[in-house]
């Protein structure tokens, strides 16, 4: 019989994989917590590339790197999740722009993470980057990952998941591979200081 497990919202949260995750895709990952609702949540993986340069991610959309974007070629697009990985997401520092009114954003489609940073899905954002404008900071995600209601919560009580409130400095200044040692490093921790069973404290 499942028991109910006491709403927290972890928006603008790292979720990091307690070592001993038995999911094979979340093994060893760090999620920002876009949306968290007692509904559900959705979050993307900030430390899983996806094997897909972002050269060949904007050939395929026919938007040609522009000369002073052409640094982004080499830069790999990461896995975000495995909830529609054929579709793109933007997360990025918020855009202010001038003349923009109270709750208006700078693309068709973003979400502001309340404190934190942007999730924008729509096509003008991947024209501005190819362009070379966008948003200063970002990164370029395919897939996402959610929970249904309450699920994420149990996940959490059951010890599969750490959570520490996000550092955009662990997302757009460390080197991918560190990154899970960065979020563990904001709790204190080092991966070889946890035990590898989840679910035990």
């Amino acid at each position: 019989m499942a028991t109910s497990t006491p709403f927290v919202d972890f928006t603008n949260y790292f979720l990091i994989a307690m070592p001993g995750m038995e999911d094979e895709f979340f093994a060893g990952s760090v999620v920002y917590i876009c949306q968290h609702s007692p509904n559900s949540a959705m979050g993307l993986v900030v430390n899983k590339p996806a094997n897909v340069e972002m050269a060949n991610m904007f050939r395929k959309l026919d938007l040609p790197l522009a000369p002073r974007a052409a640094e982004l070629a080499g830069q790999p697009v990461l896995n975000g999740g495995p909830v529609q990985p054929e579709r793109g997401f933007v997360l990025h520092v918020p855009m202010l722009a001038a003349g923009m009114l109270e709750g208006e954003t700078a693309y068709v489609a973003t979400l502001r993470v309340p404190g934190g940073l942007e999730m924008t899905s729509s096509r003008d954002v991947l024209e501005a980057i190819a362009a070379g404008g966008g948003p200063s900071r970002f990164l370029i995600v395919l897939g996402n990952s959610t929970w249904g209601a309450g699920q994420l919560e149990t996940e959490i009580a059951r010890g599969s998941w750490l959570s520490a409130p996000a550092d955009s400095q662990v997302i757009f200044d460390t080197p991918v591979e560190q990154r899970y040692g960065r979020a563990l490093g904001l709790l204190g921790l080092q991966s070889v200081t946890l035990a590898p069973q989840v679910g035990h404290a």
